[in-house]
C-alpha cells in the first residue's frame, strides 16, 4: 500500500506545531482504542542500518511462541523487509511513504486497517530509517523501542535529542562489533539519561544474543500490561 503526501520563520512554526498537535491528538484516540481491545502496539525507530530487522527477527521467533503477532514494515521504497518477516510465517504488510520521511496518525490507522487486527495481540510497526522525522509523529504505539548500533557512536543521544526522549525504551544493537570500534558503553548510558532518564536501557546482539533475554522480558512486560488494561 502507498501513502503520498517562506522564509517567515513564526508561521512555518506555527504550521508544524499545530500539525503535530492534531496528529497527536488523534494518535492518543487510536492508543486508546488499541488498549482497549488488547493489542500492543510496538514502534520500532532507528537510524538506517541499526539492525532493526536483524533484531526483530530475533526477537519474534521467540514472541510468536506467545502471541499471534502482525508486522507493519515501512519504507520509501522496496519491500526487501516484509519479505525477510513473511518468511518467519508472520502476518505482514508492506507500507510505501514514497518519500515521506515519517509515519502518521492517519498512514499508521491505514496500515493497522489494512493488516487486520481481528485475530492479532501484538502488531510492530517497523519504522522507517531515521534520527529525526519519526519521532515528530506519534503514531498511536504504546510503546517507541529506539535503536542505537553501537557502530554509529555514544554521542548520537546529544545529537538527535526529540528521538531519545520520545522513546519508552532503549536497546544499543551490534555490541558484538565493540573490539572495533571506539565506543564506551557508560558513555552511551550517561548520554541516553541526559535525554530520558527513566527509559530502560538494554545492549543487545541480534548474532550472539546478549541482552536479548532481557529486551523479551521487557517486551513481555508491556504485551501483559496492554492485555490486563
Amino acid at each position: 500500500m502507498e501513502f503520498r503526501s517562506s522564509s517567515r520563520s513564526p508561521l512555518t512554526v506555527e504550521i508544524k506545531e499545530d500539525i503535530t498537535s492534531r496528529n497527536n491528538a488523534r494518535a492518543e484516540e487510536l492508543r486508546q482504542e488499541l488498549i482497549r481491545r488488547k493489542i500492543f502496539y510496538l514502534n520500532l525507530m532507528s537510524s538506517p542500518g541499526s539492525g532493526k530487522t536483524t533484531l526483530l527477527t530475533r526477537i519474534l521467533t521467540e514472541l510468536k511462541r506467545s502471541f499471534r503477532i502482525g508486522v507493519i514494515e515501512a519504507d520509501i521504497d522496496s519491500d526487501v523487509d516484509a519479505r525477510t518477516i513473511a518468511s518467519l510465517g508472520v502476518k505482514v504488510i508492506q507500507m510505501h511513504t514514497v518519500g515521506a520521511c515519517h509515519i502518521t496518525w492517519q498512514m499508521s490507522q491505514e496500515a493497522l486497517e489494512a493488516l487486520g487486527l481481528e485475530d492479532l495481540d501484538v502488531v510492530i510497526l517497523e519504522n522507517i530509517g531515521n534520527l529525526v522525522c519519526p519521532a515528530e509523529f506519534d503514531t498511536g504505539a504504546a510503546c517507541n523501542l529506539v535503536l542505537l548500533s553501537l557502530p554509529e557512536g555514544d554521542d548520537k543521544p546529544l545529537k538527535y535529542p526529540l528521538m531519545f526522549e520520545a522513546a519508552s525504551a532503549v536497546t544499543v544493537t551490534k555490541t558484538d562489533v565493540a573490539p572495533v570500534f571506539d565506543f564506551s558503553r557508560e558513555k552511551a548510558l550517561e548520554n541516553i539519561r541526559k535525554r530520558n532518564p527513566s527509559a530502560p536501557v538494554f545492549f543487545t546482539s541480534a548474532r550472539t544474543g546478549e541482552g536479548v533475554e532481557e529486551l523479551l522480558t521487557y517486551l513481555h512486560g508491556e504485551i501483559e500490561k496492554v492485555k490486563n488494561a
